[in-house]
Formats: C-alpha cells, sequence, structure tokens
C-alpha cells in the first residue's frame, strides 16, 4: 500500500483465516489502510449467507418480497446515481500507456495505486471487512482462475456468492496454487465524484471505490474475468470474452455449442436460454443453457476450442424479461434472486416495464410509482440468480475440459446495413468481422442511449489492453494443428422504413442459428458476397414463419454502397491503433475494399 497507515486497534477476525502468507499479509495490509471495526473470512456456507441476509433486513439493505410468489428473494435499491457502469471512471494502469491502447482509459500504476489508496485510507471505519475468496469457473478446472475479493459490502458478499464458486473450495485451490486475483472494492461515500474502478493487469489487482453497482463493484466480473482475465488470456494463449455459450441439441441427438459476443442488453440472456418455436420442439430440438455473459476458452488438445463459463449466476436486465421474450428467466428467478432497482406491486412482488402482469405501486426509488415521473423500474434494473435454476441449465456447464465450440458469433444492435446473418470466409475475415462490431449505446453504461459506436466482439469496456494487441491475440489462433471454428455475424435488430423490426427475433432466432450449425458442417447452401457468405431465403427454415417477401429480402439484402461507407468508417477506426494494428487484419480490410469496388 502507498498511503501512510495510522497504528491503531486491531479488529475483531472471525471466519477459518489462511495458511497462505502472502493472501494473510494483504489482508493484514488492507486492514491497516482501510481500518475496519472487523473481518471477515468468508466460507460461502447457508449459515453464513443466511446471517448476512438477516443483517441486510435489518438494516434496509434488503427488501423481503412476497414468500408465496417469490420465496427467499430480494429487493436491493442503489443509490439513484449509482445505477450502472461508469465506463469514463475506470481505468486499465499499465506501465507502459500504449499497452493499455486508445481503447481504454490509461493511468500509471503509481498514480494509479496513490489516488486509489488515499480514497481507502480509513474508509472502513466502524464497517466489518469482508475476505472473499472465489473461483471463476468450475473448482477443478484447468481453465477456471482463482480470486479474492475485499470488500465492506454485504450486498456485494451476498451476490458473489451467487456468480461465483464462492468460499471454502475456492480457498483451499488458492492455497494451493498460492496466486490469485487481488480485488480491493468499498462503497465508500458513494460519492459519484470519488468513484473510481482501476485495473493493474500486470500485478493482477482491481481497486474499486465509491460504487455498489454490481459490475462496479462485484469485481469477479467484469473486473475479473474480462479486463484482468483477457490480460492473462494473451499471456497464456487463451481468450476470455465477452460471450455467451449456449448447447443445440438437433432431432439425432447430437449437441453442438455456440459462444456468441453481443454488446450489453442486446439479447444475450435471451438467446442463451432461447425455446426453440414449436415446429422445432415437436421435430425434437433442445437448446441448453451454459452461460449468458462470459465465456473462456482454452485450445484442447485436439486443436478445438473449449469454453467454459467462469460464472456461476446470471446477472441479468430486468426490463424487457417476459414470457414472450425470455420464459426461461422468468422461470429461473422465481426464487432465491436478488432483484436490483425493480419497481414492486402492492402485494410486494418484483415488477418491471415488460411484465405481461402486475401492476406497480412503487418505483425503483421507493417512491409511490407515477408513469409521468418515469419507469417503475430503473432501465439497468437487474437479477442475480443461480445459473442451476434455469430450466435449460445443462449439466455440462460444470465440465472441467469445457464444452467444444463448434461456432462463434459476433452481433450487434444496427437498425440499417447489416444484413440478418453472414458467415466469414475464413478466420482473418471473422477477426476483422469481430473487430468492426457496431451497436447502438444502452442503459447497462452510463451516457446517451442509442448512439452507434464500435464495440470489437462487445470488449469495448472490457478488454484490458490494448485493441490492436487483442486482434493480434486473435489472430494468432490461426496455426497449424487448429481446428478453429468458422465466425459469423448477426444482426436481430435490422428495421423497416415504418421503424419496426423485420425479424421476430426470440426463438424463432434458432432459425438463424440452425443455418450457422449447417454451415459449420457444410451441410448448407449460400451466396458469396465481398463482406461473406449470406444465406439464400430457400437456405433457411421458415416453415411456419409469418414474415413477408418484402422483410425477408432486406434482411438478406446485400448493399454494396453501404458496405462502402461501413468499410470506410472501419478502415479510419483501424487506423486510429497506428503501427500496432496487425499488418494481417489490414490487409483483409484491403481485401474486403477492393473486393467491393468502387
Amino acid at each position: 500500500m502507498n498511503a501512510q497507515v495510522q497504528d491503531v486497534a486491531k479488529p475483531a477476525v472471525t471466519g477459518s483465516g489462511t495458511s497462505l502468507r502472502s493472501l494473510a499479509d494483504w489482508v493484514e495490509s488492507v486492514a491497516a489502510l482501510t481500518r475496519p471495526a472487523a473481518i471477515h473470512w468468508c466460507d460461502g456456507s447457508d449459515a453464513e449467507n443466511a446471517a448476512l441476509i438477516a443483517k441486510m433486513e435489518a438494516d434496509g439493505t434488503l427488501i423481503r418480497l412476497n414468500e408465496e410468489t417469490n420465496p427467499g428473494s430480494w429487493l436491493h435499491r442503489s443509490h439513484p446515481d449509482d445505477v450502472a457502469r461508469v465506463e469514463h471512471l475506470t481505468f486499465v494502469c499499465t506501465s507502459e500507456q500504449d499497452d493499455a491502447g486508445p481503447n481504454n482509459h490509461w493511468m500509471s500504476p503509481a498514480d494509479g495505486h496513490a489516488q486509489m489508496d488515499a480514497l481507502f485510507e480509513g474508509c472502513m471505519e466502524g464497517r466489518t471487512m469482508y475476505v472473499i475468496p472465489y473461483c471463476m469457473g468450475p473448482i477443478e478446472s484447468k481453465i477456471a482462475r482463482c480470486g479474492v475479493e475485499i470488500t465492506d459490502s454485504p450486498y456485494v458478499v451476498a451476490n458473489m456468492r451467487i456468480m461465483t464458486r464462492m468460499g471454502a473450495a475456492a480457498l483451499s485451490r488458492i492455497e494451493r496454487e498460492g496466486g490469485f486475483v487481488r480485488g480491493l472494492h468499498s462503497t465508500g461515500e458513494l460519492d459519484p465524484n470519488r468513484r473510481f474502478i482501476m485495473h493493474f493487469p500486470e500485478e493482477l489487482t482491481i481497486k474499486s471505490y465509491g460504487s455498489g453497482y454490481g459490475g462496479n463493484a462485484l469485481l469477479g466480473k467484469k473486473c475479473h474475468a474480462l479486463r484482468i482475465a483477457s490480460h492473462q488470456a494473451r499471456q497464456e494463449g487463451w481468450l476470455a470474452e465477452h460471450m455467451l455459450i449456449l448447447g443445440i441439441e438437433n432431432p439425432q441427438g447430437e449437441t453442438h455449442y455456440i459462444a456468441a459476443a453481443f454488446p450489453s442488453a442486446c439479447g444475450k440472456t435471451n438467446l442463451a436460454m432461447l425455446i426453440p418455436p414449436e415446429g422445432y420442439r415437436e421435430k425434437g430440438w433442445k437448446v441448453w443453457t451454459i452461460g449468458d455473459d462470459i465465456c473462456w476458452m482454452r485450445p484442447g488438445p485436439d486443436g478445438r476450442l473449449y469454453a467454459i463459463n467462469p460464472e456461476a449466476g446470471f446477472f441479468g436486465v430486468a426490463p424487457g424479461t417476459s414470457a414472450k421474450s425470455n420464459p426461461n428467466a422468468l422461470a429461473t428467478i422465481r426464487k432465491n434472486t436478488i432483484f436490483t432497482n425493480v419497481g414492486l406491486t402492492a402485494d410486494n412482488q418484483p415488477w418491471w416495464e415488460g411484465l405481461d402482469e402486475g401492476q406497480p405501486v412503487i418505483d425503483w426509488r421507493g417512491n409511490d410509482y407515477d408513469c409521468s415521473r418515469g419507469p417503475a423500474a430503473h432501465p439497468n434494473a437487474r437479477f442475480t440468480v443461480s445459473a442451476k435454476q434455469c430450466p435449460s441449465y445443462s449439466e455440462h456447464a460444470e465440465d472441467p475440459t469445457g464444452v467444444p465450440i463448434s461456432a462463434i458469433v459476433f452481433g450487434g444492435r444496427r437498425a440499417s446495413l447489416v444484413p440478418l446473418v453472414f458467415e466469414a470466409r475464413d478466420w482473418t475475415h471473422g477477426v476483422l468481422v469481430g473487430a468492426a462490431m457496431g451497436s447502438e449505446t444502452t442503459a447497462a453504461a452510463t451516457g446517451q442511449v442509442g448512439v452507434m459506436r464500435r464495440d470489437p466482439m462487445a470488449m469495448k469496456p472490457f478488454c484490458g489492453y490494448n485493441f490492436a494487441d487483442y486482434f493480434a491475440h486473435w489472430l494468432s489462433f490461426d496455426r497449424p494443428g487448429m481446428k478453429l471454428p468458422p465466425i459469423f455475424h448477426v444482426n436481430w435488430f435490422r428495421k423497416g422504413a415504418d421503424g419496426r423490426f423485420l425479424w421476430p427475433g426470440f426463438g424463432e432466432n434458432l432459425r438463424v442459428l440452425e443455418w450457422i450449425l449447417d454451415r459449420a458442417e457444410g451441410r448448407a447452401g449460400a451466396v458469396e458476397t465481398p463482406i461473406g457468405h449470406l444465406p439464400r431465403a430457400d437456405d433457411l427454415n421458415l416453415d411456419g414463419l409469418d414474415l413477408d417477401g418484402a422483410a425477408l429480402q432486406t434482411l438478406l439484402t446485400f448493399d454494396r454502397d453501404g458496405w462502402r461507407a461501413e468499410f470506410d468508417s472501419l478502415g479510419a477506426y483501424l487506423d486510429e491503433f497506428g503501427a500496432r494494428m496487425p499488418q494481417a487484419l489490414k490487409d483483409e480490410h484491403g481485401r474486403v475494399v477492393s473486393a467491393l469496388g468502387r
């Protein structure tokens, strides 16, 4: 620690402690800096969780929901100024600024530590400091990685217990291996002017101050599983990605797995829990959920990419979740769920915009609901729930070796230009397709909603190092002995002239996924265009789908003039990264531009 600390009485300690000297020393140094009244080493037990829940109910941190309709479930309300990720206050602190890249806000490690430690000094006086050992991924998986989060928020402890493998088993692995990611968090005063999230990839360290929002406070999630893990993955030869993982079982009983990247609030959870259309279900199609947000992939001995979901739960967006959009999610969150910033009905059930039942009487701020003052639930209201409660949850989510990936899918929210689906011609082109991803911004991040921005591989807020080096890392997997999955791009959000979505989405997306898997197996047709291989109408299974011919033609149309402008914009974007941008990617961009012609 860089800040000067004071001699104070040692806090009372509960829990097992640790036999790992480096961990014990770190905890002691944090306690000396933050000066908590007590220290508790979390074991993840039911008894511990019950005690924490009771404490939060007593002090109003959690509000008990209707036990008949939502047993074991709770409502938490954030500070009104603490409801989303704060990307403009999120920093990557590397020795060299170019290593962080123009895609990240940078600060030197020395300045980052000094700024954060000044905030942390004495911040836990009168509070309990919780030590949370956790594992991202199945405890016995070689792909999994461990960390320890220190926090003064019991709400964070309860959520980390759901979202990670937290407690005694994780601590045992940490003590065996000796290494771990260090995360220090305090809610501080919840002052937006004293709120920062700093990442130190070279030290495998995270410091977060002034926020209780999940993406800023649950340090195992975006901070560790993406920003720090992406750095680890580059060093160790694997990929840490902002991707869902789902399995698709065909009528022959074969299951193929897809990893798909979408920016936040663009349908990841809905796709991960997709329910096949009735005609598909009757034929025996099934969809299995491995994960809805983060994917770690490592090459296996056979050259294929094998993926795990490092998380154990879902931290999903509540608004828009309905019986139509995601019945599996609704079933998942019927019990044992922590809701954050949703509204309440008269009988204490959680409510948000998009639900088909109930009426709100209390809004997310705790005031009487008045539609003229805004929505009942915050647009980024969340639910935290164990993945094992999902009806489509796959037991293979616990496979230590992971599941083999048959296709990688990129997607964004684009109202025009981008077709429903297309396939990259090869791996290098697929990396360019991922680098070119763009989407309209959502409520998951602070700032204006609906603005189009580049979001390569849906990693713009989460890549822990220079995007140019990240693209080079992706390209490095194309080497002898690898059996890489084909790469695709989808766009569920294409709109017609009337402003309405042309594609029905939701369960009908399986029709597109079927074509993707058939292409991966060499069974489906396509037409070649400069941007990739597009299906023709006859290549998709549209049986029973009410979709007029004009809409379908728009969804599958390649607009040469529009794509010329798109690639001019993409070229300018790639140039922003200067000499570090891989020449292979620039050459691929040039190849497509040449194919588009003038």
